[in-house]
């Protein structure tokens, strides 16, 4: 039995135990890793680059990007560097920081899709009203009040979590540290705290995804209500990327954690911990990218006018 105080490292969970299966893991992680990098470092890039993309949705698209590269940059490199070099450890120190990053990252990613839901309802809805309430003033407040609530969510988990004592050794469940594999390391009667904690943040991740599901009910609504057929298209255009960006973080989300104890397993918690920590970042940036003829000019107009200068 080990307690928290002599722990320091812990042992994550390797993808396979043959070394020609860890360097494939290895090889198919650095893909997706480099994937994530090359897309969202160039809609970061381009947005910052093309003033006619300076508006409240590209403003935060450009937060959401930096949102996807520093969750998939907390996981998936130490993934890679044990896979590469045969071996599970992570120290003390990197599991607290791994697990605080992972929570900041993906809560303020989950509070800025539901602001991101808000734009695109005043977008719509509003039109005439756009720059009145999402100044720039505002679309800042708002992108701070994602960005503080996120950490504050990471740093009340993180602070709660690694003050129980933990005493079911040191090896973790999963291939990066996260709540729920660390509490089962810990006693099990001291879990109240934490429990409460998860109930409050249940209860914050319900109420963005009602706000969410009512901004996109008055959406439809309302695109439904245009008369021309080009006007209907463009609107979905807007709406169908940021959309599928939501229902693709909160379906993987919320069927990792949720998922019945009966059909749960090692392989299976590891390839659906993989499908919403490390896709979603690969993904988004595609997503945005496809239906968005703006975004697409303005990166090809970047691309081209760098080549000019060499």
């Amino acid at each position: 039995m080990a307690n928290s105080s002599s722990i320091t490292h812990f042992l994550l969970l390797p993808f396979s135990g043959t070394r020609q299966l860890q360097l494939l893991h290895f090889c198919l992680f650095l893909a997706i890793y480099l994937a994530a990098l090359l897309g969202n470092g160039l809609i970061i890039t381009t947005i910052a680059w093309d003033h006619h993309l300076h508006t409240p949705m590209y403003f935060f698209l450009l937060n959401l990007a930096l949102l996807d590269l520093g969750a998939i940059s907390t996981t998936v490199p130490k993934s890679m560097d044990n896979s590469l070099r045969d071996t599970r450890d992570i120290s003390y120190a990197g599991c607290v920081l791994q697990l605080f990053f992972f929570i900041f990252f993906i809560s303020t990613e989950y509070f800025l899709l539901t602001t991101m839901s808000y734009d695109r309802y005043v977008a719509i809805c509003r039109p005439l009203h756009y720059e009145t309430l999402l100044g720039s003033r505002v679309c800042l407040h708002m992108a701070a009040a994602a960005w503080g609530c996120g950490f504050l969510t990471a740093l009340l988990h993180t602070a709660n979590t690694f003050s129980l004592p933990l005493c079911q050794g040191n090896a973790v469940d999963q291939f990066f540290c996260e709540v729920p594999q660390i509490l089962k390391l810990s006693c099990s009667t001291s879990y109240l705290r934490e429990f409460g904690l998860i109930v409050v943040s249940v209860c914050s991740d319900m109420g963005c995804f009602v706000l969410i599901v009512v901004s996109y009910v008055q959406i439809f609504r309302a695109v439904l209500r245009i008369p021309s057929q080009q006007g209907r298209h463009k609107a979905f255009a807007t709406c169908l990327p940021h959309l599928a960006v939501v229902s693709l973080f909160i379906s993987s989300s919320f069927f990792a954690y949720l998922k019945p104890s009966s059909i749960s397993s090692p392989s299976l918690d590891l390839l659906v911990s993989a499908l919403y920590s490390v896709v979603p970042p690969a993904v988004n940036p595609l997503i945005y990218s496809l239906r968005n003829q703006d975004l697409k000019d303005a990166l090809q107009n970047l691309i081209i006018g760098y080549f000019q200068k060499q």
